[in-house]
This record gives C-alpha cells, sequence and structure tokens, in this order.
C-alpha cells in the first residue's frame, strides 16, 4: 500500500496501517521526509504572515501549496525541534532519524524517498542502520496532533 505516512502525518495509523498489517499487505510511504520539512532546515521563523516560506527555504518549499496544507501546525514544528535534537543526541542526520522511525513501524518496507542528491541517497541508506529505543520512539511520537486527512485520491 502507497500511503502518505511520516512523523508529522500519521493518519493512516487510523486504519489503513492496522488493516494492510492485518492482511499481510506490505506498507510503502510516499513522502517519508514530509517532502523535506522533516530534514530540520525549516523553523516557524521561516513563515511569513501569509504561512507560506520565505527566501530562506528552498524554492520547491516556498511555492509548495499541497505540502503547506499538511506540514505547518506547531505541532509539527515542535516535532522537527524534539527530531533535531535527538538527532544531534546519536550524532545523526534529522532526515536519517525520520527514515529510522518510519522503518521501525509495523508492516513498513519500502518508504519512498525523492532523492536528488547521491549524499541524500547515502544518507537514506545508513538510515536502515539506526536502531531507536522505545524512549526514542516515544519522544518522537507523543508531540503529534492529529491532522485532517488530506492527499486522499
Amino acid at each position: 500500500m502507497q500511503n502518505h505516512y511520516n512523523l508529522v502525518y500519521r493518519e493512516e495509523e487510523r486504519e489503513m496501517n492496522p488493516l494492510c498489517i492485518d492482511q499481510g499487505v506490505g506498507l510503502i510511504p510516499w513522502s517519508p521526509l514530509a517532502r523535506g520539512f522533516l530534514t530540520g532546515n525549516r523553523s516557524k521563523a521561516d513563515l511569513n504572515k501569509n504561512n507560506n516560506e520565505t527566501t530562506s527555504a528552498t524554492k520547491r518549499a516556498q511555492t509548495d501549496a499541497f505540502g503547506h496544507q499538511f506540514y505547518y501546525a506547531d505541532s509539527d514544528f515542535e516535532i522537527v525541534e524534539r527530531l533535531k535534537t535527538l538527532a544531534e543526541k546519536k550524532q545523526v542526520k534529522p532526515a536519517q532519524l525520520a527514515l529510522a522511525w518510519i522503518l521501525s513501524k509495523p508492516g513498513v518496507c519500502a518508504p519512498i524517498i525523492g532523492a536528488s542528491k547521491m549524499y541524500q541517497l547515502e544518507e537514506a541508506v545508513a538510515a536502515t542502520s539506526i536502531k531507536l529505543s522505545d524512549e526514542d520512539i516515544k519522544s518522537l511520537e507523543e508531540l503529534y496532533q492529529p491532522h485532517r486527512v488530506l492527499g486522499h485520491w
């Protein structure tokens, strides 16, 4: 099942993920890094009054109206800050930690990453060897606030 699933959009945990697991269907989440949001290079301070990113963000992030519907709640930024703190403690990149988290979830077999540079692919592969404790997972998940369901066609 190719589903939208990451640390800041976990609505699939309600029904679809349990159904797929029950039926033996693997999960292949798209946007496991939340369109770059979980790389840790954006902050609440980057937003202007219209909730659009300013010039400190990438061109895609500045113009990504679809992504802006998903990942700009206060709790999303809090999760990114928590992710950055834990990544620093583990001496890995926030993106790697976000991938390690999704790989730790039941049923997930192959997150779909959007690497545009070789180092991004290498870092994603390295994420497969990062082990998260139950405490790490709880720390990353406890700030999550439900979102309205989007992106289902």
